[in-house]
């Protein structure tokens, strides 16, 4: 279960000097930010896009999206 509050507070205990962020929703990125005490940045933001799979382009990167990047040879 997502409870990006006691995330924050968990790595508050354990002192973190920073905090990434890797595939938290929209709102819980917010809260965890508002109670992290460390410095705190993002590394993958999840979207709608890739059906809340953050890294999924990431690993379609070498061929499918690749495809997509390239100009089509007719």
């Amino acid at each position: 279960m997502c409870n990006p509050i006691l995330q924050a507070k968990y790595l508050n205990k354990v002192k973190t000097d920073l905090n990434v962020i890797i595939g938290l929703c929209v709102g819980h990125d917010s809260q965890f930010m508002k109670y992290a005490k460390a410095p705190t940045t993002y590394l993958i933001v999840k979207d709608r896009v890739l059906g809340h799979n953050p890294a999924a382009a990431l690993y379609l990167s070498g061929s499918y999206y690749k495809k997509m990047m390239t100009p089509n040879e007719y």
